[in-house]
């Protein structure tokens, strides 16, 4: 194989890949899936999203997670 050949593979590959990151990176924005109540599929407003993260991640507020089970060494 030539060294040009091969400059050229290296060439291709390199922008394939540029290609692909620029792609991963820049993603075009999701589409905002319809409202299960039938509603209109209108942006949700940002106190609805934090309302559902905080729903997501929230956890149990009653659940006692200060004082868990004592950890000890394995030797």
């Amino acid at each position: 194989m030539s060294a040009r050949l091969i400059f050229t593979l290296i060439a291709v590959m390199v922008v394939a890949s540029g290609l692909v990151v620029a792609r991963w990176i820049v993603q075009p924005a999701p589409a905002t899936l319809p409202a299960a109540d039938g509603a209109s599929g209108a942006a949700t407003t940002d106190a609805a999203r934090r309302e559902r993260r905080e729903d997501f991640f929230g956890g149990n507020a009653e659940r006692d997670i200060r004082s868990g089970q004592e950890m000890k060494p394995r030797w």
